[in-house]
């Protein structure tokens, strides 16, 4: 009989069940990683609600993307890691041959190649993710904040698809955990954060990864106003990011821009969204409008990079630890927003 392990697996809508799965074998140019921390992200989050993901997850399915562990076997022709090593390993890698590829446009790569299934004992790398997007972990960090790299490479991508400049103000709408690290890797480039929060706890918790000014939607009657008024003449932020997934953010981003900023809507709403945006302003006002999705090998290396350095704060973003078995509940706990930033299981 083939060895087994546990791990989660996604059956649908709300439907995660801790299973026990053949034990991974590592092919040509493979290796399988031992997984010491996963983390729960917003992704995962709104994947477990809506029961499938369009690019990367179909139930039923191996759940979880963010990890880091050590090498446990590796195959035929892996020369670059060893059992032993301490790895984190991204969830995807391009091929870099495509058109997106050749035009410095790995994120949309016509065959990038997702990988899953971080909920668990142990986790297939496959070749091309061994090869582009696999990293050495110093001795000194610990596996669940080197586990942060995939979605801090997302926002650090995001941030440099706006072009800031040193001194810019950024208005962050929402406090989630992608929110949090926008305002934390906008202050380290040396931006102005305002805040645009819900909840009494996210007021802290903004003030805490990097915000100078928070905004909260209840207590302001006109959170575009709010904000336009913590700027020079009223003028507006010179980059606005929407990091909550709903369209009347969506607008709101657009309306608290300055003439010549930039918008990013960083936020995936569900299939089938639609928004209604004010062509006059964008247009007479000469508003950047971006759409940022995933990340990049260089930006998955910039993002390791500042926290292997200790800049970006770890610690805070980690908020609490769990047992594999419990990760439904950890889900239906951040469903019920119990104030917890990142979750890292622990198999």
């Amino acid at each position: 009989m083939a060895a087994q392990m546990t791990a989660a697996v996604l059956h649908g809508r709300e439907d995660l069940r801790i299973e026990q799965v053949p034990m991974p074998r590592a092919g040509r140019g493979e290796i399988v990683v031992r997984v010491h921390a996963a983390l729960t992200c917003g992704t995962d989050l709104k994947v477990y609600r809506r029961g499938y993901h369009a690019r990367m997850l179909k139930p039923p399915i191996p759940f979880g993307h963010e990890l880091a562990g050590t090498v446990h076997e590796v195959g035929r022709g892996v020369t670059a890691f060893r059992p032993g090593d301490r790895v984190v390993a991204l969830n995807s890698a391009p091929c870099g041959e495509c058109y997106y590829c050749l035009h410095d446009q790995e994120n949309l790569c016509d065959n990038l190649l997702f990988n899953n299934g971080a909920y668990a004992q142990y986790l297939l790398i496959p070749a091309r993710i061994v090869e582009k997007n696999t990293l050495l972990i110093p001795k000194l960090v610990p596996f669940e904040h080197a586990a942060l790299t995939e979605a801090l490479a997302c926002v650090v991508r995001g941030l440099d698809e706006c072009q800031p400049r040193s001194g810019d103000t950024i208005a962050v709408i929402g406090a989630g955990p992608i929110g949090l690290m926008f305002m934390r890797v906008a202050q380290l480039a040396g931006l102005k954060v305002i805040a645009v929060v819900k909840r009494d706890e996210q007021v802290a918790a903004a003030r805490q990864f990097g915000a100078s000014r928070v905004v909260q939607i209840a207590e302001a009657k006109d959170p575009i106003a709010a904000v336009r008024v913590l700027t020079p003449g009223r003028r507006g932020v010179d980059i606005a990011v929407e990091a909550v997934a709903t369209p009347l953010a969506w607008q709101w981003a657009v309306e608290m821009v300055r003439k010549g900023g930039t918008v990013n809507f960083f936020g995936g709403c569900a299939e089938g969204t639609k928004v209604e945006l004010d062509t006059n302003r964008l247009h007479y006002n000469n508003i950047t409008l971006r759409s940022s999705f995933h990340h990049t090998p260089a930006a998955a290396r910039k993002a390791f990079d500042l926290i292997v350095s200790g800049r970006f704060p770890c610690k805070d973003t980690i908020t609490s630890r769990a047992p594999l078995a419990e990760l439904e509940r950890v889900f239906r706990r951040l469903m019920n927003r119990a104030g917890d930033i990142k979750t890292a299981i622990i198999p």
